[in-house]
């Protein structure tokens, strides 16, 4: 069994893998404050909660766009096992070739979730992540990572939106009963969530034009409240992230 950490600005996903099988998935918000005993504890809490035994972990693998927790959770993991996790970053075997101008400037969670949506969907593949950034990553018909776009994610484009207003409010992100809203909370409903769908179909539609038809795999928090609303045929994995970090996990042990 092993121990999967994927940092992001946001929250910090975590989970367990035997074999193949992801035995849980947890999120807990990403705190620049706390020590590596404090990660710790909570790792050690989340495992207890699902009745699993620290003694069956084997190893850890973390990745993280946020270097100053990446140093505090290598120890945790460390505390944890008793020895250090892999860290995913340059040097790391995933059997991607990436085609950027700085290979290195590639962030870890878009190189992660690449290697799982090649190794489990038809090739070309168009990968898009909603997180506190939506990024769109494409891999060719060679495994090869060609590049992508980064936009402002929902969720901070709509803190953007309500705190340089004076009239408008935080809304949930449910989806409003029509596209043409008839109140302000649900025009701004429609214009998030028919405006993001709008956005990726749009961006899909171009990329298509470029390289031919292509596979979609959507992940992230608020991948399936707005995948549902695109009209281009999108393959929902919030797995993706632990089967990406699995996969890494096994190539370099």
């Amino acid at each position: 069994m092993i121990l999967a950490i994927d940092v992001g600005n946001t929250n910090v996903v975590l989970g367990c893998i035997r074999a193949k099988k992801i035995l849980f998935i947890e999120r807990i918000s990403t705190d620049r404050n706390k020590t590596a005993a404090e990660y710790a504890i909570m790792i050690k809490s989340i495992l207890e909660i699902h009745q699993l035994d620290m003694g069956e972990l084997e190893g850890g693998i973390i990745s993280s766009v946020v270097p100053e927790i990446t140093y505090e959770l290598r120890r945790a993991t460390r505390l944890l096992i008793g020895k250090d996790p892999i860290i995913v970053g340059p040097g790391i075997k995933t059997g991607l070739n990436i085609l950027l101008d700085d290979p290195a400037q590639l962030g870890s969670d878009m190189l992660v979730t690449a290697v799982a949506a090649m190794s489990e969907n038809k090739l070309p593949v168009i990968i898009v992540d909603l997180g506190t950034a939506t990024t769109l990553s494409l891999i060719n018909e060679k495994r090869q990572f060609m590049g992508g776009m980064i936009f402002p994610g929902i969720r901070t484009a709509l803190n953007s939106l309500v705190s340089s207003t004076s009239l408008l409010q935080q809304i949930s992100l449910n989806s409003p009963k029509k596209v043409i809203g008839t109140n302000t909370i649900d025009c701004m409903k429609s214009g998030i969530i028919y405006g993001n769908a709008a956005m990726i179909d749009g961006l899909v539609d171009r990329i298509e034009a470029e390289v031919g038809e292509c596979t979609v795999v959507a992940t992230g928090g608020l991948a399936k409240s707005i995948s549902k609303h695109c009209r281009h045929k999108i393959i929902l994995d919030n797995d993706l992230l632990l089967k990406g970090l699995r996969i890494i996990y096994e190539k370099n042990t």
